[in-house]
C-alpha cells in the first residue's frame, strides 16, 4: 500500500496542496512583492475582514495542465463579515498568470457574486490584473463578459465596491466601472482602458502611466471616488462605507449611537454667528456638516472631482443619510456638468439602498457658457434632476444662503418632491442675485442719466431686492418653505423631521424601468 493511499497520506497530500495554494508563486512571488512593497491577496482581504472570519472559495482550482504554481487561477474568493455582517470579496493574485483573467477565475468570481446576489450581501471587488489572459484568446473575453453579467445580479440589490490596486487595464477597469464605489491608492493605482505600452504601438503616442490613469487623474475626472495614502487606510474607508450602508435594499442601515446631544448645544448655537455678512464672502460647507450631523462624522465620496459641490455620509440620530451640498469655497458653490453628474450617482446610490437625502444650499445659479453647452450640459445636468424626482427616500432641504435660479429648483425644491423645506433667515431665494436683477431690471431707467445718479439708482434697486423679495419670507408665505429657523435648531429639526419620515413609501405605477437622459 502507497503511502497516499493511507487515511494519514491523503491528509498529509491534502495540507500539501492547500499549503502550495496559498502561494502558488512560491518564494519568487514573495520576493517580488515584497521588492513591490505590496500586500499579497490573502492580506488584503485580511485588512477588509473582521479578524478570522474569512472562507475561502476554490482556492484548489486551477486550469486543467496548469502546473502547481496555477492554483488559485490568479483570484482568491471568498466571504467573511465586515463589522460582523456578511461581505463577498475576491482578490486578483498577480502573481499566477499576472492576475490575468481564464476560465476558472471567471468561474470563481461569476459564483460568488451568484453567491452574493441569492443571500443579499454587499461584493468587494480587489483588483489587481494585468487584464484579458492572451493565451486563452476568446475564452478570457467571454468570461470577462460572464463576470460582468454577473452584476445584473447584485447592481442596486447590495453595494458594490471596486478596489482598484496595481495598473489595471481594459475589462479590468469596465467591470469595476459599473459597480458603486471605486477606491484607490496614492502613486500605486493605475486605470486606463488601454495601458501606455499599447497606446505606443497602436497610435505612437507616447504617454506616462501617471499621465494617462493615476489614481489621482482619475479621482479628478471622476472615476475614481476615494484615493486613500495607503492600502490599510483604503480598506480602513471600505469598512467605515460599509456601516453607512444595508447589505441589501432589502434592509436599512445599522443603526449607530442614537440618542446623543438630544438639547441644543455650544456647536450648534455657533452656528447663529456662522454665516458671514457679506453674501459674496465664501466659507467651507465642511465647517457646517461637522456641526449638523452625529459626532461629527462625515464620510465623503468623490472629493476631488467637482468640489463645487459635496457628497458624503453622515448619521442623524443614529441613522444613516446622504446629504448634497453646495460648496462656496470653490466656484461660490455654482453648479455646473460635473458637479450635476457627481450628486446624479451619489442620489441613486442613497436611494437605491434606502439612505435618506439632506441638501444643504448655498449657490448662486447655474455655470452659463460655451464651454458648458459644448460638454452636452442639457443632457448631462438634466439627469440630476430626474435622478432627484426618481428618489422616493425621505428628502429634506435646508437653504442655507443663496438659492438662485434653476440652482433653487434642482437643489431639493419643494416643487421636485422635497419633503421638507427649511431655511435659515440668511436665505435668499430668487430667480438671481440683486446685481444681476438690478442690471436686468433698472436698464430703462438709468438710460441717460450720469454716471452718479445710474450707480444711484441700481444701488437703490439692490438694496430694496434684498430686503423686500431676496429673503425667505416670500417662500414661506407661499407654502416653499415649510419653515424659517434659527441655525442653532438645524440640527434637532432634522433629527425630528427625519424621525417623522421614517416610514414613508411611494407608490408608482408599474413600468419597464425610467428614461433617464443618458
Amino acid at each position: 500500500m502507497s503511502v497516499t493511499d493511507t487515511t494519514a497520506g491523503k491528509l498529509a497530500d491534502l495540507r500539501q496542496k492547500l499549503e502550495t495554494a496559498l502561494e502558488p508563486g512560491g518564494e519568487k512571488a514573495i520576493a517580488k512583492r515584497a521588492a513591490k512593497g505590496i500586500a499579497s491577496p490573502r492580506e488584503r482581504l485580511a485588512m477588509l475582514f473582521d479578524p478570522g472570519t474569512f472562507v475561502e472559495i476554490g482556492a484548489l482550482a486551477k486550469m486543467p495542465g496548469a502546473a502547481q504554481s496555477g492554483y488559485g487561477d490568479g483570484v482568491v474568493t471568498g466571504h467573511g463579515l465586515v463589522h460582523g455582517r456578511p461581505v463577498a470579496a475576491f482578490s486578483h493574485d498577480q502573481t499566477v498568470f499576472g492576475g490575468t483573467v481564464g476560465e476558472m477565475f471567471g468561474r470563481k468570481v461569476a459564483a460568488l457574486m451568484e453567491w452574493a446576489g441569492k443571500i443579499g450581501c454587499p461584493v468587494v471587488g480587489i483588483n489587481d490584473s494585468a487584464g484579458a489572459r492572451i493565451q486563452d484568446a476568446v475564452t478570457s473575453l467571454a468570461w470577462y463578459a460572464e463576470m460582468g453579467r454577473r452584476g445584473d445580479l447584485v447592481s442596486g440589490l447590495s453595494p458594490q465596491i471596486s478596489v482598484i490596486l496595481g495598473k489595471c487595464a481594459g475589462g479590468a477597469v469596465y467591470n469595476p466601472a459599473n459597480t458603486d464605489i471605486l477606491v484607490a491608492v496614492e502613486g500605486k493605482s493605475y486605470m486606463f482602458v488601454t495601458g501606455p505600452d499599447v497606446i505606443k504601438q497602436t497610435t505612437g503616442e507616447e504617454i506616462s502611466a501617471e499621465d494617462l490613469g493615476s489614481a489621482h487623474n482619475q479621482a479628478r475626472w471622476g472615476n475614481i471616488h476615494h484615493v486613500a495614502a495607503d492600502e490599510q487606510a483604503a480598506f480602513s474607508w471600505v469598512r467605515e462605507y460599509l456601516q453607512y450602508m444595508p447589505s441589501s435594499a432589502y434592509e436599512r442601515p445599522p443603526v449607530i449611537n442614537p440618542g446623543l446631544e438630544p438639547e441644543i448645544t455650544e456647536s450648534d448655537l455657533s452656528l447663529n454667528s456662522f454665516m458671514p455678512d457679506n453674501d459674496n464672502a465664501g466659507y467651507d460647507m465642511h465647517d457646517i456638516i461637522i456641526r449638523l450631523f452625529d459626532d461629527g462624522a462625515f464620510h465623503e465620496v468623490g472629493e476631488l472631482f467637482a468640489p463645487n459641490i459635496i457628497t458624503g455620509y453622515a448619521r442623524v440620530d443614529g441613522h444613516s443619510v446622504g446629504v448634497v451640498a453646495n460648496q462656496p469655497s470653490v466656484m461660490a458653490g455654482t453648479l455646473d456638468t460635473d458637479s450635476s453628474e457627481k450628486a446624479t450617482r451619489f442620489v441613486r446610490i442613497c436611494n437605491a439602498f434606502n439612505i435618506p437625502l439632506v441638501f444643504l444650499v448655498d449657490t448662486p445659479g447655474i455655470l452659463p457658457g460655451l464651454v458648458e453647452e459644448a460638454k452636452g450640459t442639457i443632457r448631462r445636468s438634466g439627469k440630476f434632476i430626474f435622478a432627484y424626482v426618481e428618489a422616493d427616500v425621505p428628502k429634506i432641504t435646508v437653504v442655507l444662503r443663496k438659492a438662485y435660479g434653476g440652482a433653487y429648483a434642482v437643489m431639493g425644491s419643494k416643487q421636485l418632491g422635497a419633503d421638507i423645506n427649511f431655511a435659515w433667515p440668511t436665505a435668499k431665494i430668487a430667480v438671481m442675485g440683486a446685481e444681476s436683477a438690478a442690471a436686468v431690471l433698472t436698464r430703462r431707467q438709468t438710460e441717460g442719466l450720469s454716471a452718479a445718479d445710474a450707480d444711484k439708482v441700481r444701488r437703490d434697486f439692490i438694496d430694496f431686492y434684498n430686503v423686500m423679495m431676496a429673503t425667505p419670507y416670500l417662500a414661506a408665505e407661499r407654502g416653499y418653505i415649510d419653515a424659517v429657523i434659527e441655525p442653532a435648531e438645524t440640527r434637532l429639526q432634522l433629527r425630528k423631521a427625519l424621525a417623522q419620515l421614517r416610514d414613508k413609501e411611494m407608490l408608482r405605477t408599474p413600468r419597464k424601468h425610467f428614461l433617464m437622459p443618458i
